[in-house]
């Protein structure tokens, strides 16, 4: 499961999902090795938090434990 530290992350993988469709995961990792590129570690785990998000976000059931 993704860590996710704030609401902002689920609406950029929303985002991300609207504008790319299925390659929104592709985005969200070359947006994470553009930030790694640049030095910016916390940018870049943040992007890949965001790629698992999205991930999880596109498949078509529950993920996990439900009650």
């Amino acid at each position: 499961m993704p860590y996710l530290n704030d609401r902002a992350a689920v609406s950029d993988a929303f985002d991300l999902i609207r504008k790319f469709g299925d390659d929104a995961g592709f985005e969200a990792a070359a947006r994470a090795d553009r930030s790694r590129d640049l030095g910016n570690h916390i940018h870049f785990c943040r992007w890949r938090q965001i790629e698992r998000l999205v991930v999880l976000m596109s498949v078509g059931r529950a993920v996990g434990t439900i009650h």
